[in-house]
């Protein structure tokens, strides 16, 4: 069993040894900008609202239709007269033709031209503004699942080492069992602690398999699956973030905060344009047409008629049920709503940004306090297994000594991520996030 257990472990290192590719943060960020389907839909968003933005789409140029028709009809006439004879006309045929071109032209509406032309553009700045948050979440996604996966490299190296020291713990184990200085409970108990550490290991291979094909996702490549290798080997957080500065950041370039300032002005100019009704409208319109009439009997044989036509018409709403002064009074209740989700937002953020600041900073004095119980484990261990190979120490010590050293290199790791987490997410809020792709 044991040989079975070493010869599967000895194999899964060998499926990545294939070509790989290797990825630092900048080329993941850089093929994510690229080919993820998020962005590339939202960026398709944001283009149709820029195509909007047209006067035409704002109502400020006329409208100009042409339009044609052509009709006939054939009939038989019967007339009974009062002297008695009677009069039959068979098959007349009057065609009719028409052709004309209308224009329409609403010259003054209350400014709601001017208001919806206005919307069109906030609308257009807020398909920006949305492409941008996207961008912001993805790569916030993408990077921490970045350092998730060096995070997974650092792990299996430690369960590596781990399952080496239980090997030669076993080893020193069977010899001394050989000649008879070592019982077989002992031996018995390494053998469980190989096993042990082995099944780890194997269960680490998977989930390191499993964060690849996720940043592979992110990426959106061709092949989830792909292995790759990235560039980073450990995980080091920024320990010189300014809490003033990126707050400052946060007021001013917050994403979520900016499309609640946009709605709050979109909701404004959805009042100003209800407001507009309060005013009358001078509409334009004029044409040209051609009609054609053909008869079949009769002194006229055809008749043709063309020309100019214009007009304008002036209007006032004067009394629509009170509906008018209703909508106008719910649209300002809209203004104040969208007010108050903007402050609501702004504090909800205030919160977000004390609790993970707390959670940065207590992270990077607990990054700092695990190095220092790493070195401590390190030299335990070393003292550990000198005394044991003198028959010194008993094995269960030695592997509380091993238990101590791979439990330090762990929290040191998490509290290395868990900080480096704490960092994305400052700088996600304060709209820094675009940092990571300057990032040599």
């Amino acid at each position: 069993m044991r040989k079975g257990l070493f010869f599967a472990l000895c194999l899964l290192p060998l499926a990545p040894l294939r070509a790989q590719e290797i990825y630092d943060l900048r080329r993941c960020l850089e093929t994510a900008l690229e080919k993820n389907y998020d962005i590339r839909m939202v960026r398709n968003d944001q283009q149709i609202s820029a195509n909007n933005v047209t006067v035409g789409n704002a109502g400020f140029l006329p409208s100009l239709d042409i339009n044609a028709g052509y009709s006939g009809a054939l009939t038989t006439t019967n007339q009974n007269n009062r002297d008695g004879t009677t009069t039959k006309t068979d098959n007349i045929y009057n065609p009719s033709a028409n052709a004309g071109l209308n224009m329409q032209w609403t010259i003054f509406d209350g400014f709601s031209m001017q208001t919806n032309y206005k919307r069109l553009k906030e609308f257009q700045s807020m398909g920006e503004i949305n492409t941008r948050l996207s961008i912001e979440n993805m790569t916030a996604d993408l990077v921490a699942e970045y350092y998730n996966y060096v995070r997974q490299n650092l792990r299996l190296v430690n369960l590596q080492s781990a399952v080496a020291l239980s090997k030669e713990r076993l080893r020193i184990v069977e010899a001394r069992y050989t000649i008879g200085s070592m019982s077989r409970l002992d031996l018995q108990q390494a053998r469980v602690d190989f096993n042990a550490d082995s099944s780890n290991l194997i269960k680490q291979y998977e989930t390191l398999y499993t964060s690849g094909v996720t940043l592979n996702r992110l990426m959106a490549v061709d092949d989830v699956s792909q292995k790759i290798r990235v560039a980073d080997s450990l995980i080091n957080p920024n320990p010189d973030l300014r809490e003033e500065l990126l707050w400052a950041s946060v007021l001013q370039s917050n994403s979520s905060l900016m499309l609640a300032l946009k709605n709050q002005t979109i909701s404004e100019l959805d009042y100003q344009s209800l407001k507009s009704r309060n005013y009358p409208y001078l509409r334009l319109n004029a044409g040209y047409g051609y009609t054609f009439n053909g008869y079949g009997s009769g002194s006229v044989k055809r008749a043709d008629n063309r020309g100019f036509n214009y007009g304008f018409t002036v209007g006032f709403n004067i009394f629509d049920g009170f509906n008018r002064q209703r909508e106008q009074r719910n649209a300002r209740i809209t203004v104040e709503n969208r007010k108050l989700q903007s402050e609501q937002l702004e504090q909800s953020l205030r919160a977000d940004w004390a609790n993970m600041w707390m959670a940065y900073r207590n992270n990077l004095k607990l990054t700092g306090l695990e190095n220092e119980n790493l070195q401590a484990a390190k030299e335990n261990y070393e003292i550990a297994i000198e005394r044991y190979k003198l028959g010194e120490l008993a094995g269960i010590e030695l592997r509380e000594a091993q238990n101590s050293l791979l439990g330090a290199e762990e929290r040191l790791l998490q509290a290395q991520f868990d900080t480096k987490l704490c960092e994305i997410s400052l700088l996600q809020i304060s709209g820094q996030i675009g940092s990571y792709l300057k990032t040599e």
